[in-house]
């Protein structure tokens, strides 16, 4: 429940962000890296909600979504001034998820490098 939940969640923001929310077009151009990041940002976060409701990929859907709120994070604090709550939040829901599912990423792990 708590991965659909999440892969809910990451959808939705993921597709904000792909369809050019005039929030997500200021908030990008805040950060001044350009909307080419807005695009990566929304294609990880819509990949990452896919990988989650997928068994044999979720534990390294829910890794890679980790790494990518812990640079929400750091730029919420850093670059923007905003709060970094939400992404924090959803941080820890996802290392709790990746840590749950580390079995079956490391098994997958090792049947890429074979």
């Amino acid at each position: 429940v708590l991965q659909a939940v999440l892969a809910f969640q990451f959808a939705g923001g993921g597709l904000v962000k792909l369809t050019g929310s005039p929030e997500m077009v200021d908030l990008f151009a805040a950060v001044g890296a350009g909307q080419w990041l807005r695009y990566l940002v929304g294609a990880l976060e819509v990949a990452g909600a896919v990988g989650l409701l997928v068994p044999r990929l979720s534990g390294l859907a829910a890794l890679g979504l980790a790494g990518l709120m812990a640079g929400a994070t750091a730029t919420n604090l850093f670059v923007i001034g905003e709060s970094p709550w939400l992404p924090v939040g959803l941080l820890l829901v996802s290392a709790v998820i990746a840590r749950g599912r580390w079995s079956a990423t490391k098994a997958l792990a090792g049947r890429v490098r074979r």
